[in-house]
């Protein structure tokens, strides 16, 4: 199969393409996990954004929570432990950071989130697993990542999403020596997007693109589709996470300012966002205002991640910034914090409501179990089971 992201973008799908959407027939109907077998990935005319998986709808179903597995604050071992525990206890999805550092060096961990998941796998059997997020341009190359997921699929069918995102310095610049801006990193996870599905297809590609060449087949490809839920923290790339993603991930700002802009990219792709799946990563502590300063302390730097911190190298750096910068109170005035179930039920709902489709709470407490339980008992049980 040949692929030309450069072709022109009125031209139709080849013959080849057409048969990659088959499975979309089968999936169409398929309203749970492992509902429907797929031996090709869809994928778009080349240069042009694939249409909606129907696959993500039911791998990642509306009411859900999901539970954050934090590889910068937990080591390996440490996560599978508690994504086993949270999948016991009713979280659908699992989402583990894909970081080379953490973001603050006070977080005091990161491990390989590929290696955890094919850990953790076989213990959070009732379970979705993926990427929050992967970085697919500079320290991993997409054929890599095609692969990486590919076998993860194989090991869990119906399991695996990947989230995948324009990436950091303290990961990308950091591992490689290469931090371009802003438009070069969006450019190359377009493209890398594109390589990635069409990969997944199982035949040859033969890939000449502005930034990368491939000539490959994947031997063993997805035992069934795997959604690409694509990270938006802006404006301009809500727009494009719409128009290239099956989904989105983001935080609760960010979905409120531009929840417009990600629609208006969907639809003019061609998709019907309401059928796409939004996951936003849900800040939360259950506890006392010891474990709100703790949270507080070793995730400071999240009201300007994604504002200047992004940009920074060095896990040092970005605590110093974030510690001269950004007061405690204003780093945790918007979580749900505390023991009340209706605080966190209702931070929870109002989520939910405006169209998020996965809740996925995240704690930076020392006590993960406490949080899996509290919400195990209280809140997922006050909300409508997923759909």
């Amino acid at each position: 199969m040949s692929f030309d992201p450069n072709a022109s973008t009125g031209s139709s799908p080849s013959p080849d393409r057409r048969d990659l959407l088959k499975w979309s027939t089968a999936l169409a109907g398929s309203a749970a996990l492992g509902g429907a077998t797929a031996q090709a990935q869809s994928s778009g005319p080349a240069g042009q954004p694939a249409p909606a998986n129907p696959a993500t709808a039911a791998t990642l179903r509306k009411g859900s929570f999901g539970f954050t597995l934090a590889s910068e604050q937990f080591t390996a071992p440490e996560l599978v432990q508690l994504g086993a525990e949270a999948s016991k206890s009713g979280f659908h999805v699992l989402a583990n950071s894909d970081h080379l550092q953490p973001w603050q060096a006070n977080q005091g961990h990161c491990s390989q989130a590929w290696v955890t998941i094919g850990a953790l796998g076989a213990q959070a059997t009732q379970s979705v697993m993926g990427t929050s997020v992967t970085c697919p341009t500079l320290r991993y190359n997409p054929a890599v990542v095609a692969e990486g997921f590919a076998s993860l699929s194989q090991l869990y069918p119906g399991r695996i999403f990947l989230g995948v995102g324009s990436g950091e310095a303290l990961n990308e610049q950091a591992a490689t020596g290469t931090w371009p801006n802003w438009q070069e990193r969006w450019d190359r996870l377009i493209e890398s997007i594109e390589i990635i599905r069409a990969l997944w297809s199982g035949q040859p590609v033969t890939h000449a693109g502005k930034y990368y060449t491939v000539d490959a087949r994947l031997y063993d490809p997805p035992a069934q589709p795997i959604p690409i839920m694509t990270a938006a923290n802006g404006k301009k790339s809500m727009r494009l996470a719409g128009i290239h993603g099956d989904g989105l991930i983001s935080d609760p700002k960010t979905w409120k300012q531009y929840k417009s802009e990600w629609e208006a990219g969907a639809r003019s792709a061609g998709k019907d966002p309401a059928k796409m799946p939004v996951m936003i990563e849900h800040y939360v502590v259950v506890g006392d205002a010891a474990d709100v300063r703790y949270a507080a302390e070793r995730w400071r730097f999240g009201p300007k991640a994604f504002k200047t911190l992004y940009n920074v190298r060095s896990p040092v750096v970005i605590q110093q910034k974030a510690e001269a910068e950004t007061p405690l109170e204003e780093v945790s005035k918007a979580w749900p914090t505390g023991t009340d179930p209706k605080v966190h039920v209702d931070a929870a709902k109002a989520l939910f409501d405006s169209g998020v489709s996965v809740v996925n709470v995240h704690s930076g407490q020392t006590d993960q179990r406490k949080v899996i339980a509290f919400y195990a008992k209280h809140v997922l049980p006050a909300l409508p089971q997923p759909a």
